[in-house]
C-alpha cells in the first residue's frame, strides 16, 4: 500500500483530539455486563454508542497535551503517509472520500463530507460519551468516524488479525461506509435492537463492509481533488489479503470462539468471519455499490 509521495494531504478531515480530557461526567462502557460485552465481543465498527447503551454526555474534549493538532503540524504529503500510521489515517480519508464525493457526481447527487476524530481512551460525541473498548465507530448525529489507533495494535494481539496497513484503510472505511448508510436512510434499519445471523444488524455491517472493498477497487484510479492524480497509488494482492484477514478476525462467530469458547449465532451483530469477507469481496470484486444489497 503506498501514497503518492508528492500529494499534499487535506488535515481538515480530521481532527486530532488525542490526549484530550472530557470535562465532567464518565465514560459509561467499561463497566458491568454491558461494558463486558462491549469489550469481549467486541461490537467492533459500531454506528454510534448511543445504539449499544453505552453512552452517557455530550461533553466537547479539551486538549491537554502536545498531541493536539500533531496531525496539522506533521501530516502535510503522502510521504508523510507512508512514513507515519496517523497520516496513513488522514492519506485513507481522503481517499475514500474523494471516491465517494466522485462517486455521488456520476451518479447525480452530492456527497455530504463528515470527519475522523482521533482520540485517546474516551471521547464526547454528539451520540454520548464512549470509551475506546467500544471500537472504531461512526455517530450519526454529528456525521463523524470515531478511531482511538490503539484498536490497531488489539486487531492484532486480542483479535488475532496480522495487521497491515491496508487492515487499517479497511476498518476506516468500513466506517466510512456507515456514513453513506446514513446519506442514504438505510443505517437506521441497524436499530430494531434485534440480534441474529439474519438480523438487519448483521446486515448493516455487510453492507458496510462491501462498500469498504467498492472504495478499495477504485482507489488506485481514483484522482485526488487537489492534483488530479490519485493519491493512492499502490495496493496489492497481499494488501487485500490484510483487509480480509482483519474482516475475518472481527467476525462475530470468531470473537465468540476467542473469548466465550462457544459459536452463539443468535446474538451476532456483526456477521460470521466468512460473511464479512464475502461482502468485502463482492465490493472489491465488482465495485459497484449497487451489488452490496445484503438486505436480499
Amino acid at each position: 500500500m503506498q501514497f503518492d509521495d508528492d500529494a499534499d494531504l487535506d488535515t481538515s478531515e480530521v481532527r486530532d483530539a488525542r490526549g484530550s480530557r472530557i470535562p465532567g461526567g464518565r465514560a459509561t462502557v467499561g463497566g458491568g455486563v454491558v461494558g463486558l460485552i462491549a469489550l469481549i465481543l467486541g461490537l467492533l465498527f459500531g454506528v454510534g454508542p448511543e445504539q449499544l447503551g453505552l453512552s452517557s454526555g455530550t461533553d466537547d474534549p479539551v486538549a491537554t497535551s502536545s498531541y493536539a493538532a500533531q496531525v496539522d503540524r506533521s501530516c502535510r504529503t503522502g510521504a508523510d503517509a507512508n512514513a507515519r500510521e496517523d497520516c496513513r489515517i488522514v492519506a485513507v480519508v481522503n481517499s475514500v472520500q474523494d471516491y465517494w464525493r466522485a462517486e455521488y457526481a456520476r451518479r447525480g447527487g452530492r456527497y455530504g463530507d463528515a470527519r475522523t476524530v482521533m482520540f485517546t481512551d474516551r471521547v464526547g460525541t454528539a451520540c454520548g460519551t464512549a470509551s475506546s473498548a467500544v471500537g472504531p465507530f461512526y455517530c450519526p448525529g454529528d456525521r463523524q468516524v470515531y478511531l482511538d489507533l490503539g484498536f490497531f495494535q488489539e486487531l492484532r494481539t486480542k483479535f488475532g488479525a496480522g495487521g497491515g496497513p491496508f487492515a487499517q484503510a479497511y476498518v476506516v472505511a468500513h466506517e466510512y461506509g456507515h456514513h453513506v448508510q446514513n446519506m442514504m436512510g438505510t443505517l437506521s434499519r441497524a436499530q430494531d435492537g434485534r440480534t441474529g445471523a439474519n438480523s438487519s444488524a448483521v446486515r448493516v455491517e455487510l453492507q458496510a463492509d462491501c462498500y469498504a472493498g467498492v472504495w478499495a477497487r477504485h482507489a488506485t484510479t481514483t484522482p485526488d481533488e487537489r492534483t488530479g492524480r490519485p493519491l493512492l497509488t499502490r495496493l496489492t494482492a497481499a494488501d487485500i489479503q490484510d483487509g480480509l484477514d482483519a474482516a475475518a478476525a472481527v467476525g462475530d462467530d470468531r470473537i465468540q470462539e476467542r473469548f466465550q469458547g462457544r459459536v452463539t449465532p443468535e446474538n451476532w451483530t456483526h456477521g460470521s468471519a466468512a460473511q464479512r469477507q464475502q461482502w468485502f469481496d463482492t465490493g472489491y470484486r465488482t465495485g459497484d455499490m449497487a451489488r452490496c444489497n445484503t438486505f436480499r
